[in-house]
Parts: C-alpha cells; structure tokens; sequence
C-alpha cells in the first residue's frame, strides 16, 4: 500500500504550500545519489518525493487526495509523472529546471559530455507488420573522427595535459542558492572537459574529435509492432566527447495507409461489397487478406453490415504468440438507377415478398 503523501514529505495535513515546497526541496538535497550515494534507494525515495508533491502543491488534486485517496485521483485519470522518467536526473529538470541537480544544488557531474540521441522515422506496410522486416534508416549523425580517431590530435602530434585544470576536466565554482554558498563543478573550458590539449588540432576536425556525416543504419523491425512504437538502437546516435559515450537511436515506425484494411491491434477488419441479389440468394466471393484474396460465403439472407470472421488471417502480437482474426464486414450495394426490364423485375419480386409479408401478418 503506497504511503501517505503528507507521510512522504513529512509535513502536517494543515501544511501551507510554501512548507511543502520547502520540504520537499530539502528531501530532494537529501536523496539526491550526488549526496546520498550511500543509498541503494534513494531514487526510489525521491520518486515518491516527487509524486507526492505533484499532488499536495496542486490545491485541486490536494483536495481530492483529502477527501478520496490516491484512488480518487486514479480514478479520475491522473497518473505520475514519475513513471514517465528513466532516472533521477530527468525528474530533477522537470521539477526544478536547468541541467538537474548540479544546476540547483551545486553538485555537478562534470566529466566528458555523452553524445545526443537521434530520432529517425520509418514507414512499414501491414505486410511487413505481419513478417517483419529489414530497413534503412538514413540520418545525419556527429561520429568520431576518423583522421584523428577522436583525440582531436594531428596524427603524430603530443596531447598535453590542460594547465588549466590540471587535468580534471573539471573547474570549481561557488555560488549561492537557496541553500546557501554551494560549490559547483564545471566542464573546463580550455579543454572541453577532457582534461587533455591537442599541441597541434586536427585539421579534419579542428581538433575537436568528431566530425558530422550522414550514416545509414539497418533496423530490425520486429513483427506485429504498432503504428507509433519506437526502436531503440544503444550506441547508434551522435558521437560524445572523449569518453563520454555516443547516444542512442530512436526509431519511429509509422504504419503506411492501407485502404483495404482498418488495424485494430492484432485484428484487421475489411469491407467487402456485395449486390442486394447476392446478399438475398448468397454466393461465393473472394476478400482481400495480407496474403492474397481468400474464398468467402456470402450466406443468404445477408444483412447491411453482418460479420464474417477469418479466423488467423490478421496480425501477430509484439512479442509473438497467436494471430488476430480477419473482420469482413458486408456491405450490400443497392444499385443507384435500374433500366426497364430491371425495374420490372424487381416489381414483380416487390409485389412477391410484399404478398408474403401480408401473409404472415397476423
């Protein structure tokens, strides 16, 4: 069971907002891992830090945790925000802005900064949904340089230790906060953060260690994957500083347009046009699957918008397992204009199936 939000922060139900917000900045000090690394759950702590003051420093969603719970709120159709962040630092931005915690609290990180992520879209057919599928992803992408291999040297050249900051990659800054007089440490700027000075700079790269290229990648893009679901690629982004790390490459599948068929998660669902005779007799017809037409009984006695279902014959799961089904939805086509001798006929059938209807009047 998930403890009282007022618990959490550790402040009376009678609290103002100005002493939540006080208290939660000072739990926020305290379970940050910079400080508490001590703690194996501190991440967790300061999550559920963070939650509770989403709600208590709300005054509409503190009334309704007063009166209802943290149910109440669910059912109302709030979530966390939490959930949404893959670590401490990106709860910190969000709450507290800035680059996280170095910026507010003064315990930066320093070293050599990673490189970005990359985003790339990718357009599949339901037919590659159903087999999955190789494809090429082409993007503009910062990598290591390859005349210098990343060290920002003309080959042959000596790197020197930066007299700056001696090394570190690292320069000490004090400054003041809400807290106080805080240290901060940041990237030197005489040599970027990698604590090292190339005597003479690439001249590919001016010495910087990277340089910007399109690259091509391909993407496994696995069967039964949603319209909107992304790929992610470890490594494949942009190149960081020395040692820092290159980022990730995000894939964005977006599912091209297919007139024939509506998705619905694993299950398709199609039209199939019929004419009022053949809805009234019955007959045979094809309909349109992922692999190929497939024969269909159009029952006698169709009506607008009765279902037929293939069993099987729609899309696999994410993760693999039993196919979805087929949906034919028959659509009976009145014909707009009749000739003569249509128009008599169907007088005459008219007159039939009225005469029929008055008999089984009661």
């Amino acid at each position: 069971m998930a403890r009282d939000y007022y618990d959490v922060l550790e402040v009376e139900r009678t609290a103002s907002e100005g002493e939540i917000k006080k208290s939660f900045r000072r739990l926020a000090r305290q379970l940050h891992p910079d400080v508490n690394n001590h703690d194996p759950d501190a991440e967790e702590k300061f999550k559920e830090a963070a939650e509770a003051y989403e709600v208590l420093s709300d005054s509409e969603r503190r009334r309704t945790y007063d009166s209802y719970g943290a149910e109440g709120l669910r059912s109302g159709g709030w979530h966390p925000r939490t959930e949404d962040f893959s670590s401490i630092q990106d709860i910190f931005q969000n709450f507290f802005g800035g680059d996280g915690f170095g910026e507010q609290f003064g315990f930066g990180r320093g070293g050599p900064a990673p490189g970005g992520d990359i985003g790339a879209v990718v357009e599949v057919t339901l037919e590659e949904v159903l087999k999955g599928s190789k494809r090429e992803v082409v993007f503009e992408a910062v990598s290591v340089c390859e005349h210098c291999r990343g060290n920002g040297a003309e080959p042959g050249t000596p790197i020197n230790t930066c007299e700056r900051c001696e090394g570190s990659g690292q320069l000490r800054e004090v400054t003041r906060s809400v807290f106080g007089q805080v240290m901060r440490a940041v990237p030197c700027e005489a040599c970027g953060g990698a604590g090292k000075v190339p005597e003479q700079p690439c001249e590919v790269c001016d010495g910087v260690g990277r340089t910007s290229a399109e690259r091509a990648w391909e993407v496994d893009v696995p069967e039964g994957i949603e319209d909107g679901q992304r790929i992610r690629i470890s490594g494949a982004g942009h190149a960081g500083e020395p040692g820092g790390g290159p980022g990730d490459l995000y894939v964005e599948v977006r599912l091209a347009p297919d007139e024939r068929f509506e998705r619905q998660g694993t299950e398709l669902v199609t039209k199939l046009q019929v004419s009022a005779t053949a809805a009234m007799l019955g007959e045979e017809a094809t309909v349109p699957t992922l692999e190929g037409d497939e024969p269909i009984e159009v029952p006698a006695g169709t009506q607008p918008g009765d279902l037929a279902v293939l069993e099987g014959m729609g899309l696999p799961p994410l993760r693999g397992g039993r196919r979805g089904n087929l949906h034919v939805v028959f659509q009976v086509v009145i014909p707009p204009e009749l000739d003569d001798e249509q128009r008599a006929l169907v007088g005459r059938l008219h007159e039939s199936l009225r005469a029929e209807t008055a008999r089984r009047s009661p």
